[in-house]
């Protein structure tokens, strides 16, 4: 067995760190120590362990963990997590004066409809020191960052929070058509044939020019006419801006761009999705986390009142 008189916590921290990067030179940066220094803490803890604990991947890059490791990682992670809460001060949370940064998991489409109102607020306070972060949404660790309060938030839909978290339903979206303002073909609804000949512009991170709204039509046995692919929602706007292109994209996306877009009824019905908020577990009490997640609510709140239809759980 371990003995826990001769270890020492900032050994157990690296090793989090160590087990999470699986790179030494990562994780040192993380930590904020030499790579020689960091080094030197996993000699003393594969003493400890009598075990390697971690060891050079075949491919050369990054290392690979022990079975041991492995068993450690989860219940080290929520024991210095369990540490971080115990030896906090509970405190009441100003935003005039607090050196609180918010870290927010959302991809750009959900964050122009839910995050952006949120960091002009947290701006608006004027506190240097009182910042927030967005992040990818899409990291398979993300509930592990969560765990660590490395993430304080994940924003997306509801139907994809993972079940270890805490979650709060915010508002409902629907689809719609959206052009430029004096687009040749008029701002009346297009028919499904109209539809699928005018000119489409999706999103897609690979290239790839079929969308969830693609798999609908096929089930109505036709096929829309996709002519550009961007990464990243809020670029659509802009492409739409300068040519006759269409796109087919949620509604209170689509509405921060109202003054130079019309946002048309679609010809076919696609199912509303509904967003959500998801915390850590360890986050339930903590008064920064329950100010962020207040902001967030009285964005859903406000939704819910201007769509009552629409917005439900």
């Amino acid at each position: 067995m371990l003995d826990m008189k001769r270890s020492e916590l900032y050994l157990l921290i690296s090793l989090d760190i160590l087990l999470d990067e699986l790179n030494v030179t990562r994780a040192a940066q993380r930590l904020h120590i030499s790579q020689p220094t960091l080094s030197g803490h996993l000699s003393r803890l594969r003493e400890l362990f009598q075990d390697p604990l971690l060891v050079p991947s075949e491919t050369g890059r990054g290392m690979v963990p022990t079975e041991r490791a492995l068993a450690l990682r989860s219940s080290l992670a929520d024991a210095l997590a369990r540490l971080r809460e115990a030896v906090a001060q509970p405190h009441e949370f100003d935003p005039q004066t607090s050196a609180r940064t918010f870290v927010v998991a959302s991809n750009d489409s959900v964050f122009t409809i839910l995050a952006l109102d949120v960091m002009t607020e947290v701006m608006s306070y004027g506190n240097p020191e009182l910042r927030m972060s967005v992040v990818p949404a899409d990291d398979a660790g993300l509930v592990e960052r969560m765990a660590r309060r490395e993430v304080d938030l994940f924003l997306g839909d509801i139907d994809k929070v993972p079940e270890t978290l805490k979650a709060r339903f915010l508002l409902s979206d629907d689809f719609v058509l959206a052009q430029r303002r004096g687009h040749p073909r008029g701002i009346g609804a297009p028919s499904l044939a109209e539809y699928c000949a005018l000119h489409h512009v999706v999103v897609s991170s690979r290239a790839d020019f079929s969308t969830p709204v693609d798999a609908v039509l096929a089930k109505l046995g036709v096929q829309r006419n996709v002519v550009a692919s961007v990464p990243s929602y809020n670029q659509v706007a802009l492409v739409l801006s300068q040519t006759d292109g269409v796109a087919s994209l949620p509604r209170k996306l689509l509405q921060r761009y109202a003054a130079f877009v019309d946002l048309i009824p679609l010809p076919f019905r696609i199912p509303s999705f509904r967003l959500a908020m998801a915390w850590h577990p360890r986050a339930q009490s903590d008064p920064a986390g329950i100010w962020i997640r207040d902001r967030f609510l009285k964005i859903g709140e406000q939704a819910r009142i201007e769509h009552p239809g629409l917005d439900s759980p």
